[in-house]
């Protein structure tokens, strides 16, 4: 959602980051189109951003992410070279409507804050625009969902490494990243959300496999997808 005041929040169908900026697709007929527009300097924004699990979990919202920045509008000459561009780096159907009742704004972001069940924390924008990309974000969604339909196994050796007030509850996988792993546990008096950490950042998938083998205490379980 986009929230700019004055005004009601507005939806948005697609999120591209690139450095310190974020590309947003909204409705052409919305107030933050018009207001942008009028704005020769841009204008103060906040864009929320939803991370939801790839599982049907009770609560399947895993993080939230708040951009705050200065909105500017795109020309609508630059916009399908900008479409084009993103497409190549973050293809979506929903680029295919520029022009047709949607339309590209700019945030130019000046800080971040990420929200998880164990937290949350500001970023600046400085180092917004170095971080790099988890090296396993584009399979997370389906390792996470494999882990969960084809190895309880393996969730629940991974389980017993939780603390013991959060082993009654339903554990189940929540994300992954080169850092370790996080588990959703589902209790009767609420969710609690916790990470079991690899011993060393990993950076490929053999590393990643062997470090959750090494979790789970058993060498021969093979976890991850082919």
């Amino acid at each position: 959602m986009l929230a700019v005041e004055g005004t009601e929040a507005t939806p948005v169908s697609v999120v591209h980051l690139f450095e310190s900026q974020a590309f947003v697709l909204v409705p052409t007929d919305c107030e933050a189109i018009r207001l942008a527009i009028a704005s020769a300097d841009g204008l103060p924004a906040m864009l929320e951003i939803t991370d939801c699990a790839p599982i049907d979990l009770r609560e399947r919202v895993r993080s939230l992410i708040w951009l705050h920045g200065t909105l500017h509008a795109v020309p609508t000459d630059l916009e399908r070279d900008l479409a084009v561009e993103i497409a190549t780096e973050h293809p979506d159907g929903g680029l295919l409507d520029i022009g047709h009742g949607f339309s590209l704004l700019r945030l130019q972001c000046a800080s971040a804050v990420i929200a998880t069940g164990s937290g949350a924390a500001s970023v600046s924008a400085t180092d917004l625009a170095g971080a790099l990309p988890d090296p396993f974000w584009e399979y997370e969604n389906d390792w996470i969902s494999h882990l969960d339909s084809d190895h309880a196994d393996v969730v629940g050796q991974l389980a017993r490494k939780l603390p013991r007030h959060l082993r009654q509850g339903r554990v189940r996988p929540l994300g992954l990243d080169r850092f370790g792993i996080r588990f959703r546990v589902e209790g009767s008096s609420g969710d609690s959300d916790v990470r079991l950490p690899f011993p060393n950042p990993v950076t490929d998938v053999y590393e990643l496999s062997a470090a959750l083998r090494s979790l789970a205490g058993c060498p021969f379980i093979n976890s991850l997808p082919d």
